[in-house]
C-alpha cells in the first residue's frame, strides 16, 4: 500500500506541483486549502506525512500545527513546512524539515522518502 501525503496549501500552483511530484514517486496525495479543512482531512485520512504552508486564509499553518500536535493519532506524523514566510523555521516547533518557496524538488522528495519509507 502506498504512503499517503496530506498537502496543506492555499496556492493552486503549489498544490499541483506537490501532487505531481509525490504521485510520480508513487505516493497517494490528499489536499486541504486551509488549517480548518486540513485538521478535518487529517483526522479522517490519517496521512503518513503532511506538507504545511504557514500563511493561509481561515487558519494559519502555525495554528493548524498547534492543534494537530494535540491529537493523539496525528501528533507523531512528520510535518514538512513548505513556505515563503520569513522566519518559517521559528513558526512551527520541531518540524521534520523546512523548505522555502521556490521548492527544490529533488531535495524535498529525498527528505520525504527518508521520513516515511
Amino acid at each position: 500500500m502506498s504512503k499517503k501525503i496530506l498537502i496543506i496549501d492555499d496556492e493552486d500552483d503549489i498544490i499541483i506541483f506537490l501532487e505531481t511530484l509525490f504521485k510520480s514517486a508513487g505516493y497517494e496525495t490528499i489536499t486541504a486549502r486551509n488549517g480548518i479543512e486540513a485538521l478535518d482531512v487529517a483526522k479522517r485520512e490519517k496521512p503518513d506525512l503532511m506538507t504545511l504552508d504557514l500563511q493561509m486564509p481561515k487558519n494559519t499553518g502555525t495554528d493548524f500545527y498547534r492543534k494537530v500536535s494535540r491529537e493523539a493519532d496525528l501528533k507523531d506524523v512528520p510535518v514538512v513546512v513548505v513556505s515563503g514566510v520569513p522566519g518559517r523555521h521559528l513558526a512551527v516547533p520541531k518540524p521534520a524539515a523546512v523548505f522555502e518557496k521556490p521548492i527544490d524538488r529533488e531535495k524535498l522528495l529525498a527528505t520525504v522518502q527518508d521520513l516515511i519509507e
